[in-house]
């Protein structure tokens, strides 16, 4: 059979399928302090820039053939110190990332195994387990991943919907605007940032839409917008689900244990009582969890092997394992309570390479190329607007990390 997907219904797919993924898990409790309201105003504006950003990087590909990759295109416009400033940045942002999955994963199962046997494993040993399940995959080959992959994809689109439909039936207003407590505080918000940005950053594969498509840009900037758009109702869902049964007094007992994903499935189920949809909650959370580390490992992957140059033997396959994922891993192992912030630290690295990069390209190609066929929304004000707020996320995530900013907690 020859089945195609609409490009518009293909391109949507692909931008929302990578932007979400298992940093949404961290959204209630970076913005627990701000609570509800300006949750939802804080994702709006993550939503609008980083959607600006993607469709900056549009026009951008637009001078370009199709086939050209970000850094290449980052590399012919920006030059080679640019280039390896992105490099560094994108590479900080994956292993990260797959850290924060590692310890992500471990803590989901300790926690599903403790609340269904009231025995909990070793913590080292359930991030370690979850960690080789899966590099396994990676290292046997490209295909096994994209397989596995679409099984676990499948799998979290289920229990999502199942978890989150469960929720809001068992959802309290009063919980939700937080009656007791004032509604949040605005405070909280600048510490947030980095981490609400992670959630949108798909930007690599604008590129790819334009080889995939080619020189289309209204087919392309429509899956951006929908996409984009798909990932915010998820979002917006979820945090809504989140904070309607966990109360905003719950989430400091969540926060100070360590603010991993173990923890907010033990204060879901204490709020809940309901043990299929607590189960749906935990098999979404650990699927999420393993299918961006799966999507990040095998991006990494590839990476150290064309940097080092591992050839694709058994034995290069081996070496690039090692050189990939034993920090991450070693990490996980160390400091296993590192979730919430590895996934600020990401959001830090993200504003760079997601937002500060695509507008000084905009810059530089409109210098170079003038106009092209496809205009970035928001003419010239765009360029300026992006950088701001990419500087913006930098210096707020730099006080936060000084405590010059408060968590709630």
């Amino acid at each position: 059979m020859n089945f195609r997907l609409p490009p518009v219904l293909g391109g949507t797919t692909l931008v929302a399928g990578t932007a979400i993924g298992a940093g949404m898990l961290a959204l209630p409790m970076a913005s627990a302090g701000m609570w509800f309201y300006w949750s939802t105003a804080l994702m709006l504006v993550s939503w609008f820039i980083m959607l600006r950003s993607s469709q900056a990087l549009l026009e951008v590909s637009l001078h370009f053939e199709p086939g050209h990759s970000f850094h290449t295109i980052v590399r012919d416009l920006l030059g080679p110190k640019w280039s390896f400033a992105n490099g560094c940045a994108v590479t900080f942002v994956l292993y990260t990332l797959i850290y924060a999955y590692v310890s992500g994963g471990g803590s989901i199962i300790e926690q599903s195994i403790t609340s269904m046997t009231g025995d909990a494993p070793p913590r080292v040993l359930a991030s370690l387990i979850f960690a080789l399940l899966l590099t396994t995959f990676i290292w046997w080959s490209s295909k096994a991943v994209d397989r596995f992959s679409i099984l676990l994809v499948g799998g979290m689109v289920i229990t999502y919907l199942f978890s989150i439909s469960g929720m809001v039936t068992h959802l309290r207003i009063d919980t939700l605007m937080d009656s007791n407590g004032g509604g949040g505080e605005m405070i909280f918000l600048w510490g947030a940032v980095s981490t609400y940005l992670t959630s949108f950053c798909f930007h690599a594969s604008v590129p790819s839409l334009v080889k995939y498509m080619g020189k289309e840009p209204r087919t392309i900037n429509a899956s951006l917008r929908y996409g984009t758009v798909v990932a915010l109702v998820c979002y917006v869902s979820w945090l809504t689900a989140a904070d309607g049964n966990i109360s905003r007094e719950d989430f400091k007992a969540v926060i100070t244990a360590g603010g991993n994903v173990g923890d907010l499935m033990a204060a879901t189920g204490n709020n809940l009582g309901s043990f299929l949809i607590l189960r749906m909650l935990e098999s979404f959370s650990l699927l999420a969890v393993a299918t961006s580390f799966l999507g990040a490992g095998l991006g990494l992957f590839d990476y150290i092997a064309d940097l080092c140059k591992f050839d694709d033997s058994n034995l290069g396959r081996t070496k690039t394992l090692l050189v990939t994922f034993a920090p991450p891993i070693l990490g996980g192992i160390i400091w296993p309570d590192g979730f919430l912030p590895a996934i600020g630290w990401a959001g830090l690295a993200s504003a760079f390479w997601a937002v500060i990069i695509p507008a000084l390209l905009l810059a530089a190609a409109r210098n170079q190329f003038g106009k092209t066929s496809y205009v970035t929304p928001g003419g010239s004000l765009t360029i300026p607007m992006l950088l701001f707020y990419g500087c913006f996320v930098a210096v707020c995530h730099t006080l936060f990390v000084f405590n010059l900013l408060p968590m709630y907690h």
